[in-house]
């Protein structure tokens, strides 16, 4: 069993004795959750994301940074810094750069803290 840990207050996930930064919302949930692999043909997911939680009405995942808006400058804030450029930036989802993404592979749980 392996476990990943993102600080929402750092904009971090560290698993593998290395830590990277991350994309979170203002609505990223807290907690322990089993990732889980899913197919998604949406565009801008590379044709999956770990799912870590779902409710009724929201899918929470972490994927590789979602691109589709250059508006949003997503790429950018991730590679900043500053914990405070990385941060509210998604709906809640998790985006972490595609050899981050890569490396999650064999991670089965995910610790979410604030």
């Amino acid at each position: 069993m392996s476990t990943a840990v993102v600080s929402l207050a750092a904009a971090m996930i560290c698993f593998a004795q290395q830590c990277h930064p991350v994309l979170v919302g203002e609505y990223t949930p807290t907690g322990v959750f089993p990732l889980t692999k899913r197919v998604v043909a949406a565009p801008g997911y590379g044709g999956d994301v770990l799912q870590f939680k779902e409710t009724e009405r929201e899918v929470f995942a972490v994927h590789r940074v979602w691109l589709l808006r250059p508006s949003q400058r997503r790429a950018e804030r991730l590679a900043s810094p500053a914990a405070a450029d990385r941060r509210g930036v998604t709906g809640g989802c998790i985006n972490v750069a595609p050899a981050v993404y890569d490396a999650l592979a064999s991670v089965d749980t995910l610790v979410v803290l604030d």
